[in-house]
């Protein structure tokens, strides 16, 4: 299975530009983050992505998220397990492609895609340098933690969240610092008084951090 992608290519004179690929979130598409290029500096080649599964009657999904009246809400976690797969086989063979730059690859996700840009980060440390993670949190059942945590010395993030959030509260994503900090990862937590998304504060604050 291969992954539908839109891109925007670096203006740079460098020899292989940065990549940042964009993980758009449940029941979305390629284009939601797509928008956020226009203000990332233009030394990144951006390559958005669309998540596997189609959704009715619109959107994608990178895995299901399941509603039932004993279970109450449930995420398909062999399916994330794989879409995990996906996106790292994809973006190795898209930079590889391409000819990025290999020791720089940024990944931002936002909501599902948040919780994969963790996973990613958790599971394949070594191929990674910079993570957004916006509106996520950090599901430990979807990668198999490293015993040698100098695995993840060259991992940097970046994550937000919405105070207000109803759809990831943000009592899950207060743990993130400290889950982050176990493994000595080098991070930066911001929260922000607005509900599931990213304000107009929280962008300004990515992008700063992004350059």
């Amino acid at each position: 299975m291969s992954l539908y992608c839109i891109e925007r290519p670096a203006k740079t004179s460098k020899v292989k530009a940065i990549p940042l690929f964009l993980i758009h979130g449940y029941g979305s598409d390629e284009n939601d983050l797509f928008s956020f290029a226009e203000g990332i500096p233009e030394y990144y080649h951006i390559i958005s992505l669309r998540a596997p599964y189609p959704m009715q009657p619109y959107g994608n999904a990178w895995y299901a998220i399941n509603f039932d009246a004993e279970k109450g809400k449930w995420s398909d976690l062999e399916q994330a397990k794989a879409s995990r797969d996906l996106l790292h086989h994809f973006i190795q063979e898209k930079c590889k492609e391409k000819q990025l730059d290999t020791n720089k690859v940024c990944v931002l996700g936002f909501s599902q895609g948040s919780i994969l840009s963790y996973a990613l980060a958790l599971q394949y440390p070594g191929f990674y340098h910079k993570f957004i993670c916006l509106s996520g949190y950090i599901n430990e059942a979807l990668a198999e933690i490293k015993v040698d945590i100098e695995a993840y010395k060259n991992i940097t993030i970046f994550a937000s969240h919405g105070t207000q959030d109803q759809v990831i509260p943000f009592d899950w994503a207060e743990k993130i610092p400290s889950q982050l900090h176990a493994l000595k990862i080098d991070h930066v937590f911001k929260s922000y008084p607005v509900g599931h998304g990213v304000s107009p504060q929280n962008f300004a604050d990515l992008l700063e951090w992004l350059k």
